[in-house]
């Protein structure tokens, strides 16, 4: 697999071998055609290797040359406002979470806090207001709390299974849909999002985002190179018949 250098620079060498042949063999042959189409060529695909290589390498005495490198920071900007601005916008996530509630998705799964509930707890909160109320003398008569611990596990089982019906019903997702708010949530979750792309962002060098816009543009510079040394073929070719 060739890399992003080896790639340029096999398209840059043969590029450059094919238009140099040319304009020697031009010269060779005294023919003007030839050589026009040549030198125009050579001059066309070194031209565009230059303007390639410009873009990531600073040359000295050559004002704008390794532009990606120098503003970095510009572009670490821009990455943040396309992924703001397009994706991750608080308009785009409200959307997002009324679609996922009217659809009927569960974007608040209930089960884990239904799990977690202390049922043991309720069930003795239950016994200490009976005891506390006007049975609970009777209670003390027909055993005391002994008398109720029957009960216990058939209440319990019971409790659960009223929860569950509860947080099924109609009423209550109507109710959690409600009281929900997704505008403040889509809000929350912007401002989340723009924190960790600051924390990655915060991580990019020069470096890596010279080698992220090579990743991307890598196929393309290296045809940069080859069209420039075919259009300077043809403008040559018809430069030949004006001179």
């Amino acid at each position: 697999m060739l890399n992003f250098n080896q790639l340029i620079h096999d398209k840059n060498y043969s590029t450059n071998a094919v238009a140099l042949m040319v304009t020697l063999l031009g010269l060779i042959s005294s023919s003007g055609f030839i050589t026009s189409v040549g030198f125009f060529a050579l001059s066309g695909a070194i031209t565009n290797w230059l303007a390639v290589y410009m873009l990531f390498e600073k040359v000295p005495y050559l004002r704008g040359s390794g532009v990606i490198p120098e503003r970095f920071e510009e572009f670490k900007g821009a990455i943040k406002t396309l992924m703001m601005s397009q994706f991750f916008t608080a308009q785009n996530i409200e959307q997002f979470i009324e679609t996922e509630e009217q659809g009927g998705s569960k974007m608040l799964n209930l089960e884990p806090l239904l799990s977690a509930v202390d049922y043991d707890k309720i069930y003795d909160s239950l016994v200490l207001v009976i005891l506390e109320s006007s049975f609970g003398a009777m209670l003390m008569m027909m055993g005391g709390v002994e008398a109720l611990t029957p009960l216990k596990e058939p209440f319990v089982e019971k409790v659960k299974v009223t929860l569950v019906e509860m947080v099924d019903s109609s009423e209550f997702k109507t109710a959690l849909q409600h009281g929900l708010n997704a505008q403040k949530i889509s809000t929350d979750l912007v401002g989340k999002i723009e924190t960790v792309i600051d924390k990655r962002l915060s991580e990019l060098t020069p470096q890596l985002v010279k080698e992220m816009v090579q990743a991307i543009i890598k196929e393309h510079l290296g045809w940069l190179v080859v069209w420039g040394g075919v259009i300077g073929g043809l403008l040559g070719g018809l430069f030949s018949f004006f001179v």
